[in-house]
């Protein structure tokens, strides 16, 4: 619906993204006043444009053989939280990689379905703070007010590198992606991302010659277990290159770039390895693929945030709150400052999560609600029962490995509380960890796991379901760590499994019951006791 009203907020949500709408299901589910001001004239302007190939590289795996709707998030990347199983983009698309177009429709159902204050049309051009909190004029003029603001623009500002003569090149967001636009060219592409090889692999069958070029490796999806990193559903290219067919990949810096009067690119190269320094390539395309950033001109001087990342992304607190500008929060893609190339942060299977803890964080902070619990036995089988029963089945733990976590507050002789997703970095400074005595509960990737190669056999493995060799495990396994005031007492890894069922009674219950018990142990008694 579209809104006029400039009355004050709880909440201003810049952004009628995927991040935008979870937030404001949230924040109108809690009661709280809320407004969402989107630029376009639906939710989800970003995805009517890209990725520019319209194939999403977010899964969407309808048939997973259980019925357990949380068991079925953790392969479902596009689907927003909420408590109407009716709004899954599974009922959307069968396709593995759907098509953008259909995440459009499932966005603006799910705006529809719950009736979201949104104010479409609506472009913010000027942030300010005021003393009530922050006013956001719109391109039209109009003032809106909110006691708190929550950008949740993603990243909308080409990354453009600083090249000489860039500015003569054709961007990802505007190119012709009609191959035949490219037939017998000599193409360079500019990045080594997800962008940059989807656009090389549309050119493959037009283009003459195809250059990939960027100053780092490739980095491989499979290898890192960053989804962010190259997927294979974009690298044929590279195969066409080890295979000698007239492309490559150049490992090394663009110089300069210079268009001629006949419309010829010469672009110089500084290689880094190979014996010529610096070498001169003609072209008759250029095309920038380097990824975005996050836009901070419309906020006035006084409010702007600190950026980090290159300038890309606004440095984040552990609450996901601009670390020099109270009150200013942040959502979605924007997110993954605190996990940028380690996680899922910048995904929807990851931020989704992330909005959801953001929602609990404004609640404990400015409504007095604290984070949800239940409350737990505290022996160590209790325990034990509870950390197998979560990891066997969380897809929050699962998607936002090693940030997000389950948080055990055990205050001796008192019944623990269980508080589920959990920030970890937000965990470990709550003030609800009155004693100083708490257990966190994640799922994890073992040490160095991005430099194995996972399809060399010859690599040592970690025997399946080894309980000794556990935190050697690469894969991903649950993770318990014992903390009491500030320090890490002891860490504990459940032995990795190849269909991720950590259920086993000797090999992992008993192995953490005993841990939980060892853990009560060695803390100090309750005063008086």
């Amino acid at each position: 619906m579209n809104s006029t009203d400039s009355e004050p907020v709880d909440y201003l949500v810049v952004g009628g993204g995927p991040a935008g709408l979870q937030l404001g299901q949230l924040l109108q589910a809690a009661g709280h006043g809320y407004r969402i001001l989107e630029s376009g004239r639906a939710p989800g302007t970003f995805f009517r444009t890209f990725p520019r190939h319209r194939k999403l590289i977010s899964i969407n795996k309808v048939h997973n053989g259980t019925d357990d709707p949380e068991l079925n998030l953790r392969m479902d990347w596009n689907s927003l939280l909420s408590p109407d199983d009716r709004l899954l983009f599974t009922r959307y698309s069968k396709r593995y990689f759907p098509h953008a177009d259909d995440l459009v429709r499932y966005l603006a159902d799910f705006a529809e379905a719950f009736k979201l204050e949104i104010a479409y049309d609506t472009r913010a051009v000027r942030i300010r703070r005021d003393d009530d909190g922050f006013t956001v004029t719109d391109q039209l003029g109009q003032e809106h007010h909110a006691r708190r603001l929550v950008m949740a623009t993603g990243l909308t500002r080409p990354n453009t590198p600083d090249i000489p003569g860039i500015e003569t090149a054709e961007d990802y967001s505007v190119v012709s992606v009609d191959p035949e636009d490219f037939t017998d060219r000599r193409v360079l592409i500019i990045g080594k991302g997800n962008s940059a090889l989807e656009t090389a692999d549309n050119l493959v069958e037009t283009a003459a010659v195809i250059h990939v070029a960027g100053p780092h490796s490739v980095r491989m999806a499979w290898n890192s277990h960053y989804v962010g990193h190259l997927r294979a559903v974009n690298n044929n290219f590279l195969d066409t290159y080890q295979l000698k067919s007239q492309n490559a990949l150049l490992d090394g810096n663009v110089l300069s770039i210079e268009k001629g009067p006949d419309g010829m690119y010469r672009v110089r190269f500084s290689f880094s390895r190979a014996d010529e320094v610096v070498k001169e390539l003609r072209y008759d395309r250029v095309i920038v693929c380097t990824g975005f950033r996050f836009d901070a001109s419309v906020f006035d001087p006084g409010c702007r945030p600190a950026l980090v990342i290159d300038d890309r992304f606004a440095a984040l607190s552990p609450a996901y709150e601009s670390v020099n500008v109270p009150g200013l929060y942040f959502a979605g893609t924007l997110m993954q400052q605190r996990d940028f190339k380690k996680s899922t942060g910048g995904f929807i299977h990851g931020f989704r999560y992330a909005v959801r803890a953001l929602g609990r964080i404004l609640d404990e902070r400015h409504h007095d609600r604290p984070w949800p619990y239940r409350p737990l036995d505290t022996s160590p089988s209790a325990l034990a029962d509870a950390v197998v029963a979560r990891v066997n089945r969380s897809s929050a733990l699962w998607q936002q490995f090693g940030v997000i976590g389950d948080l055990i507050v055990a205050p001796p002789g008192e019944p623990a509380r269980y508080h589920e997703e959990v920030p970890v970095a937000y965990a470990h400074g709550r003030q609800l960890i009155e004693n100083g005595d708490y257990f966190t509960v994640t799922l994890e990737y073992g040490p160095d796991h991005d430099k194995v190669d996972p399809f060399d056999i010859t690599v040592r493995r970690t025997a399946q379901n080894s309980v000794d060799d556990a935190f050697d495990a690469a894969y991903l396994h649950p993770v318990i760590r014992h903390h009491s005031g500030g320090e890490l007492l002891s860490t504990h890894h459940m032995a990795e499994n190849l269909e991720n069922h950590w259920d086993a009674p000797d090999v992992h219950h008993a192995p953490l019951a005993e841990f939980f018990a060892g853990a009560q142990a060695r803390r100090p008694s309750p005063a008086g006791r």
